[in-house]
């Protein structure tokens, strides 16, 4: 049984910084690629930002020079560092992972960014 777990999210102010992290759990083989999506009320969720095996990574155009995905120094655990963070960032963060050709995705967590 494979487990997404999202931490890191919480309010902050425009122009602050946050760092989530996503950490999978469970009987894995490899990970073939790894998300971040965001659901804002009332919107779609929308991607974010990916990295893929390879090392080669995708931005949304909303956030490219402020987010950076990489991958985290604890084994199988992605980052998502957010930096000049934005009132419209604020949405729940969602991570999705590809592991041994299975889809599965965490809980969320909230991101709030006041103005």
């Amino acid at each position: 049984q494979v487990q997404l777990v999202e931490s890191g999210g919480g309010l902050v102010q425009a122009g602050e910084s946050l760092r989530l992290t996503c950490a999978a759990s469970g009987s894995i083989f490899s990970i073939n690629k790894v998300s971040w999506y965001r659901q804002a009320p009332g919107k779609k969720r929308e991607l974010v930002a990916q990295v893929i095996s390879g090392g080669s990574t995708n931005y949304a155009d909303s956030v490219k020079g402020r987010f950076a995905i990489s991958r985290g120094i604890a084994e199988n655990t992605v980052d998502l560092q957010m930096n000049s963070l934005k009132p419209e960032d604020t949405a729940v963060y969602y991570c999705n992972a590809v592991i041994d050709g299975s889809y599965y995705w965490g809980q969320g967590t909230q991101v709030t960014v006041s103005s």
